[in-house]
C-alpha cells in the first residue's frame, strides 16, 4: 500500500485490472477454468442453443426468462422501436460519407448518440428504473438499423427499412441484404448472436458501467462502450481470423505458416484468450453450427484448428492455447453472407444488449467509479520558467 501526495490512500493493483473484483453482478460470470460461462442462472450455450434472441434479451434486462405471452409481447414492442427517429435518418448519409473507411461501427458512435438526443434521453441519475429499462430497449433496438443503414450508405445502396414480423437476426440480415435469409442461416446468426451478448467484465462492458456511474445518459453509455469494441485487441478478430485463413491458403501450408509466425513472436488471431485456460465453449458451440452448415471453407478451418493446436503446443509448451470464439465466429458469418467488415458490428448487435444490462445494474449503485494513478514523472514542485 502507498499513500499518494494528496493524503488519499490507494492500492496498487495489477495492470489493466486483471483479476480484480470491482463490483457484484448478477447478470453472469466467466469461470475459464471450466470453459463455462452463464447468464444469469442458465448456462449461456445452452440458451444459445435452445431459445430465441429476444428470450435471452428479455431474461437480461428483465431478470428472467419470459412465458410464451411475455415473449411474444416482448418480441413486439422491441421490433416496434427498430424505427429510426426521422431527425437521425436525415443525417445518416452524411455520418456514412464522413466515416470512409472507418467503417459503420465508427459511424455507430456519432448515430446512436443522435438517437438518444432526438429520443430526449435524460441521465440516468435523473429517471426511474422503469424509464432507464425503456431507454435501453430503445436503443438497442435502433443499433442493427443504424449499423445496416450505414453499410448499405457507404456501399452507395438505400438502406432498407426494418420489418416487424421477422425476429431480430432475421430482421438483421434482411436489412443488410435487402432479402429475406433462410431459416438455417437466420438462425446460425441469432446463435452467434445470442453467445456474444455477455461475457464477463470486458473492456466494452466496463466502459459502459463506468459511464452509467457518472449518472449519464444510456446513449452516452452506450457509446462509450463501442468506442471500446472498436479496438483490435477487443472485438476486430472475426475478420483477422479469417484473413488468416486466407492468408495460409491450403492445408499444405497450415505448418510453415503458422511455425514462421510464432517464431516471429506474432499473435495467431482466433487463438487464446485472457480467460479460459480449456476450449472457449463459444468455439465449441459455432464449431457445431459451422458443421451443419458445412462445406470447403468449414473443412479446412477444422484442419486449421487442429494443426495450429498441435504446434502451439510443441511451440508454447505449458499454455493452454485454443480457439476464441472469433476463430469459428468468422467462419459462421462468411458462411451466412455477411461482408467481413460487418463482423464486428454484428458482434456489437449482440453486445449492445448485455451492455444495456449493465447500465441498468450500474445505474442502481450511487457510487460513482473512480479509481486513482500512481505519478511517475517528474518530481514536483518545478518552477515555472520565465516566458
Amino acid at each position: 500500500m502507498s499513500i499518494n501526495r494528496a493524503a488519499s490512500t490507494s492500492v496498487d493493483l495489477p495492470r489493466g485490472l486483471a483479476g480484480v473484483v470491482v463490483t457484484d453482478t448478477a447478470l453472469g460470470d466467466v469461470r475459464g477454468l471450466e470453459g463455462f460461462y452463464h447468464y444469469r442462472q442458465y448456462s449461456a450455450v445452452e440458451l444459445a442453443r435452445t431459445r430465441g434472441f429476444e428470450d435471452v434479451w428479455h431474461l437480461m434486462v428483465h431478470g428472467e426468462l419470459p412465458d410464451a405471452a411475455q415473449a411474444s409481447a416482448f418480441a413486439a414492442r422491441t421490433a416496434a422501436l427498430r424505427r429510426l427517429p426521422d431527425e437521425v435518418r436525415a443525417v445518416l448519409p452524411a455520418v456514412a460519407a464522413a466515416g470512409g473507411r472507418s467503417g459503420p461501427l465508427s459511424g455507430l458512435r456519432t448515430a446512436l448518440s443522435l438517437v438518444g438526443a432526438a429520443k430526449g434521453f435524460r441521465p440516468v441519475y435523473d429517471i426511474d428504473a422503469e424509464r432507464r429499462r425503456e431507454d435501453t430497449l430503445a436503443a438497442a433496438a435502433t443499433v442493427p438499423t443504424l449499423l445496416t443503414a450505414l453499410y448499405r450508405l457507404s456501399r452507395g445502396l438505400e438502406p432498407v427499412e426494418p420489418r416487424e414480423d421477422l425476429p431480430h437476426a432475421a430482421n438483421y440480415l434482411f436489412m443488410l441484404t435487402g432479402s429475406e435469409p433462410d431459416e438455417a442461416r437466420a438462425r446460425a446468426v441469432e446463435q452467434y448472436l445470442i453467445s456474444t451478448i455477455d461475457h464477463g467484465f470486458n473492456a466494452s462492458t466496463f466502459t459502459a458501467r463506468v459511464i452509467a456511474s457518472t449518472g449519464a445518459d444510456v446513449a452516452a453509455a452506450l457509446t462509450g462502450a463501442v468506442g471500446a469494441l472498436s479496438g483490435p485487441l477487443h472485438g476486430g478478430a472475426p475478420s483477422r481470423a479469417l484473413d488468416a485463413l486466407d492468408a495460409i491458403g491450403t492445408p499444405d501450408r497450415i505448418d510453415s505458416w503458422i511455425r514462421e509466425r510464432v517464431l516471429a513472436g506474432d499473435r495467431i488471431m482466433g487463438f487464446g484468450h485472457p480467460v479460459y485456460r480449456t476450449e472457449d465453449p463459444r468455439s465449441r458451440m459455432l464449431r457445431g453450427i459451422a458443421e451443419q452448415l458445412g462445406g470447403p471453407l468449414v473443412d479446412f478451418a477444422i484442419e486449421a484448428e487442429r494443426r495450429v493446436e498441435a504446434l502451439l503446443a510443441e511451440l508454447k509448451p505449458g499454455r493452454e492455447l485454443h480457439t476464441n470464439v472469433e476463430f469459428y465466429a468468422g467462419v459462421v458469418m462468411e458462411l451466412c453472407g455477411l461482408p467481413r467488415e460487418m463482423f464486428t458490428p454484428t458482434f456489437a448487435t449482440a453486445r449492445v444488449v448485455g451492455w444495456s444490462a449493465h447500465i441498468l445494474e450500474q445505474a442502481e449503485d450511487p457510487k460513482i467509479i473512480r479509481p486513482a494513478a500512481r505519478y511517475v514523472g517528474a518530481v514536483p514542485p518545478v518552477a515555472v520558467p520565465a516566458a
